[in-house]
């Protein structure tokens, strides 16, 4: 019994006749380095049969599920010193300078998927490092793409996520700000606005990939289309919190969900119009699981 079976039971077993009007949003799902990163992984899979990937290659559960079961191995950076010989790939998130030394220290064939976006920011922090410049990163702590920027930096830029972070900061007067590239548009302005109220001489870059600024400009005109909107999501998504966020604004009347499993038959009424939209780690697959699950309501 395949999957889609098992949910056609379920909801025949558990909802009534809801004839829900279902839409996925066509611009959402997986951002160009997200579907590279993945087609060199299905590849290599093909080939070889495994492949070890540096953290988990998309922030979205079912998806790395998927993968692993082709053979895809999700390893930490502690384990990539005990390993050699092999090959690993780099997601779209990019790595720190430190990853690609031990991977030579180890005879490690790095199968570099990181987005090109990404690595043009890298470059750019490099410069401005090497440079003497004093860097902010708005980004989230910890966050695999602000590491790897961080790393350019010899771990020297002050990585911040709310402006209120940096009210007891004694910073310099010359200041060099770059951001995360999935971070809100809206909220890296309000930030470069501030830190101009507050003083600052400021060197401002605007790095935020304009596949995901985009996305903020076109998803408030689909969310407002329909009674309710489903996001699908990996909780550990920034991308995905972001668009929301951007979707929740515009239709209060918007959902959260990172599996079928998680839909509820209290979210819906009958005749509603429902618009599915996701993360650019979001694969389209889910979102059509999520639309078939919604029309056996």
């Amino acid at each position: 019994m395949d999957a889609l079976t098992n949910i056609f039971h379920y909801f025949c077993s558990t909802m009534g006749d809801y004839q829900l009007k279902v839409t996925i949003d066509q611009d959402s799902g997986f951002c160009f380095g997200v579907v590279y990163a993945i087609d060199m992984a299905e590849e290599i899979l093909a080939e070889d049969g495994y492949l070890y990937c540096l953290g988990d290659i998309v922030h979205n559960d079912e998806e790395v599920e998927r993968l692993k079961a082709k053979g895809l191995k999700i390893i930490e950076h502690a384990d990539l010193v005990n390993l050699s010989n092999e090959k690993v790939l780099i997601r779209a998130h990019g790595e720190a300078p430190d990853t690609y030394r031990i991977a030579l220290e180890n005879n490690i064939t790095l199968i570099d998927a990181s987005c090109p976006v990404v690595l043009k920011l890298q470059n750019r922090i490099k410069t401005s490092y090497d440079a003497n410049e004093k860097i902010l990163i708005f980004g989230k702590h910890g966050h695999a793409e602000v590491v790897g920027l961080q790393g350019q930096t010899n771990n020297e830029a002050l990585v911040f996520q709310d402006i209120a972070e940096l009210d007891n900061v004694e910073l310099p007067e010359n200041i060099t700000l770059y951001s995360q590239t999935t971070k809100s548009m809206e909220k890296f302005y309000n930030v470069k606005d501030q830190l101009l109220q507050r003083g600052y001489n400021l060197k401002a870059n605007d790095t935020i990939c304009r596949q995901v600024s985009n996305r903020d400009k076109d998803l408030p005109k689909f969310a407002t289309r329909f009674n309710k909107i489903v996001f699908v999501s990996g909780q550990k998504s920034s991308n995905g919190k972001v668009l929301f966020e951007v979707c929740r604004k515009h239709n209060p009347e918007t959902y959260f969900i990172s599996s079928v499993g998680e839909l509820q038959s209290s979210m819906f009424a009958p005749g509603d119009t429902i618009g599915i939209a996701g993360a650019t780690s979001t694969p389209m697959w889910l979102m059509q699981e999520v639309k078939a699950a919604l029309e056996l309501y």
